[in-house]
């Protein structure tokens, strides 16, 4: 696998300025600039090209490529991580936008200002996002469990959340209101029509049946909870839902 560029470089920028200020779907002409001042006041950067509406960038792709080419890499990757979700956008869901965060994370994450090696997987829960789209329920869920995850509320209400978004998408897959425990049978005889090896559906159940059985013990009381554990369940739930939807698309 080749090695993570070192550097956030000028070619990405201008791909991800293309999407972010794209004509119909993109960020205001006003929007950008409120936005990257804001970030030039925070990093003290002096000389942004683009301070004021109206600019005189021929238009707001350039406008917010050149803006965002005047911070050091690793600000560059915070300011476009986060343009990807500006609140202007609401929370209709648009594919080139995903398609670039993903991008972002997946070969620039070295350069976040927080400390990687200690955060989950951030292109495994984007990917999840993408495969819950069609299941607003868990995914509203899996929202609240991340949202309180960035928040540092390592507490059972977290994983609680997390064990019901599963509960949830494996009751629209099997079309069932089961809780989990009652679900595990049944998601091995899935693995298995879908073409998955029985050693992989074996796997699958008995991880499923401890990961029952872990909340079971660990999540009724707040001092119960292991922190150190949190982020391994969080993503251990992300590659379950993730593989399950994966795996109900070959019909």
């Amino acid at each position: 696998m080749a090695a993570p560029d070192e550097d956030l470089p000028a070619t990405f920028v201008q791909h991800a300025a293309d999407i972010l200020a794209d004509t119909t779907t993109g960020l205001t002409g006003t929007q950008i600039v409120r936005a990257t001042a804001a970030y030039a006041v925070e990093y003290h950067v002096q000389h942004l090209p683009h301070p004021t509406y109206p600019y005189e960038a021929c238009n707001k792709r350039t406008a917010l490529y050149e803006n965002v080419m005047a911070f050091s890499p690793s600000q560059r990757y915070r300011i476009l991580k986060e343009l990807c979700d500006h609140p202007s956008f609401g929370i209709a869901q648009n594919s080139e936008r995903k398609a670039l965060k993903l991008r972002l994370i997946s070969r620039y994450r070295h350069l976040d200002p927080k400390d990687a090696a200690t955060e989950v997987n951030e292109s495994l829960v984007e990917e999840t996002k993408h495969w819950l789209n069609n299941f607003p329920e868990a995914l509203s869920l899996y929202h609240q469990a991340l949202e309180k995850y960035e928040h540092g509320a390592f507490s059972r209400n977290l994983l609680d959340d997390l064990r019901l978004a599963l509960e949830k998408l494996l009751c629209a897959l099997f079309s069932n209101e089961k809780s989990l425990e009652n679900q595990v049978s049944l998601v091995g005889s899935f693995i298995k029509s879908k073409g998955g090896s029985p050693e992989l559906a074996n796997m699958f159940v008995k991880l499923l049946d401890y990961y029952a059985k872990y909340h079971n013990s660990y999540v009724k009381h707040d001092d119960a909870v292991v922190e150190e554990e949190i982020e391994f369940i969080l993503e251990i739930t992300s590659s379950f839902m993730k593989h399950l939807i994966r795996l109900r698309t070959r019909g």
